[in-house]
Formats: C-alpha cells, sequence, structure tokens
C-alpha cells in the first residue's frame, strides 16, 4: 500500500447528553473538566480507543487490520509476533527471554512488520521497546484533548435499587427501620447534561511514509470518526454523537498553510431566541444553558481559501 501523498488537518464536534464522556480516574471517574475555565475535556487516548475499537468491529481482524493495544493484550507477545516473521528459526523468540534487534536491518524489519501488520501502530505510532524490542513509530495522525465549547455541570446522580443484598437488609426494611440503616443506595452516577465537544487532528504524510498509512487507512480513519459512536454505547456514556467532522486537505505532503489558521475557519456560535451570538457574549449572561445541539450553529469559512487547500466536509 502507497503511503498518503497529501498533508491534512480537521476539525471535529461531538456532544453527550446525559452522560460522561471520560472520566477522571483520579476524581472518583467524574468528568473531566479544566478547573480554571469549567471547559469539559476528553483525551486524546480517550479518542483514539474509540477508533480502535471500530476498526476492530469492522475489520475483523483481516490482514493489517489487527490491533496492538487492545483489552489484556500482552504487548511483548505482539511484538513476539514479528520476531517469529523476522527470525523463523530462531528457538530464543518461543521462550520468556527479552529479546532486542541484532542488527539495524533487523530492527527496520521489526518495525515494518510491526507497522504493516497493526492498525492502530501504523496509525498513531507506538513505543515497542519494552523487553521484547520492536522500536518506536511516530504514527502520522494525532489528536488533540477535545475540549467543550462552552462551560460543563456535571453532576452526581445517586443510584438505588429495590432488592436487598441479603437477608437483615431485607428483614430490617420489613420492619420498617430508619432511613440510615435501610439505605439502598447502590451507587452514584456523574453525567453531563449536554456538552459540545471539539476536537483538532492532524495527518502528517510525511510521517505516512514510514509507516506505510494509505489511503484506505485514511478512508477507514474517517469512516471511525463518523460512526465509532455508534458501536461504542453504554448506560455512563449517555447519548454520544459525532456532529461535525471538516478537514482541509493540502495539494502538497508538507502543506500549503498553517494549521491554526485553517481551525480559524471553523467557527462554533450559540444560537438563543432566535439570533446568533459568539460564545462568550454577555448578552447570553441570562440565557438558558445549551442542551441540544440545535442551541449551536457550525460555519465554515470558505472564503480566500489559501492556494493548495482544499475544505472537505465529511459530516
Amino acid at each position: 500500500m502507497s503511503a498518503i501523498q497529501n498533508r491534512y488537518e480537521f476539525v471535529y464536534l461531538f456532544d453527550v447528553s446525559n452522560g460522561n464522556p471520560n472520566g477522571d480516574p483520579d476524581a472518583g471517574n467524574l468528568p473531566r473538566v479544566d478547573p480554571e475555565t469549567g471547559q469539559g475535556l476528553v483525551t486524546d487516548v480517550c479518542l483514539k480507543r474509540k477508533v480502535r475499537n471500530f476498526v476492530a468491529l469492522n475489520s475483523n481482524g483481516s490482514d493489517g487490520r489487527n490491533i496492538y493495544v487492545t483489552e489484556n493484550a500482552i504487548l511483548n507477545d505482539q511484538h513476539r509476533q514479528a520476531y517469529r516473521a523476522v527470525r523463523p528459526a530462531s528457538k530464543d523468540v518461543e521462550t520468556n527471554k527479552k529479546l532486542s534487534p541484532q542488527s539495524d536491518e533487523e530492527a527496520q524489519n521489526l518495525t515494518r512488520w510491526m507497522c504493516a501488520n497493526f492498525y492502530d501502530v501504523r496509525t498513531f505510532g507506538a513505543v515497542m521497546s519494552t523487553g521484547v524490542n520492536c522500536g518506536q513509530v511516530r504514527g502520522p495522525i494525532q489528536l488533540t484533548f477535545a475540549c467543550s465549547v462552552e462551560p460543563i455541570m456535571p453532576l452526581e446522580i445517586s443510584i438505588t435499587r429495590m432488592a436487598a443484598t441479603n437477608e437483615a437488609e431485607k428483614k430490617s426494611k420489613q420492619e420498617g427501620s430508619d432511613e440510615r440503616t435501610d439505605n439502598r443506595t447502590m451507587g452514584r452516577k456523574h453525567i453531563v447534561p449536554y456538552g459540545l465537544y471539539r476536537a483538532h487532528g492532524f495527518v502528517n504524510a510525511k510521517l505516512a511514509e514510514r509507516t506505510g498509512f494509505g489511503e484506505e487507512d485514511l478512508t477507514l480513519f474517517w469512516s471511525a470518526l463518523q460512526s465509532m459512536f455508534e458501536h461504542d454505547r453504554s448506560a455512563a456514556r449517555g447519548e454520544m454523537s459525532a456532529r461535525k467532522l471538516t478537514a482541509f486537505k493540502h495539494a502538497s505532503a508538507l502543506g500549503n498553510e498553517h494549521a491554526h489558521k485553517l481551525f480559524d475557519r471553523v467557527t462554533v456560535k450559540r444560537v438563543h431566541d432566535g439570533e446568533t451570538f459568539d460564545i462568550g457574549d454577555k448578552r447570553l449572561h441570562n440565557a438558558r444553558p445549551a442542551r441540544a445541539f440545535t442551541d449551536y450553529r457550525v460555519g465554515v469559512n470558505r472564503n480566500d481559501l489559501p492556494p493548495g487547500v482544499e475544505i472537505v466536509e465529511l459530516i
């Protein structure tokens, strides 16, 4: 597969309704929040995980589209596959010994095998020097943290149950115990009533040459961003949807314009009482909180595009 020849940047908008898009394990799984601005955050790692899951479902382990970072995977076992392919007669590969390339050529072959067989290595890169050394790869696609366009208000919701956990609890219920000893609360859920999140991404054609990331891989990546939430449903995540995906395609591998100038062409404004306002406008001070995507208006400025840049609206 030949590598892509064009650089891309993209703006990705998605929203959540009554769910937790990305819990913080260091804060009791509360939705991640910027403490200074109150804006919600979703990590790049979270988004990449959903891409990996979509590719695994879509490709079903087909050649070249295996996933390197999977649940309960032992990464060194993934690396040994490369050594079996590169050193088919070596007995050391079948033991638990540490392994390292014996030459620069072998190191390149090992890394090349990993890129050719694992979609996420070819796409996002990986550090594969964990005992069984297959080198390091810088991937052509990188994502920023997603940030909500407005501050969010995380809520903590108690969950109760009708069933008792043991006989003593059932008996206390029947005898009419006080509320403290008859607490049927089984846990708490953390949700965001509504949040529209924006992430930026980069596709580096020069790094794609090193990993073999091709046009079919890019098409699959766009499909993942469009549909990954449809296959990632859970009660904890509420309702998450991809809302807008705008890509800027450059005519060359090195690019024809600075990324930040292209990102500025995608704007998100607030709709209130039929009027459109910039986010943060003082006239929105008493406006009701946003609770749907229709409370926003997304615009893409196509005027005076730099030479060699094309806008591709994928959603």
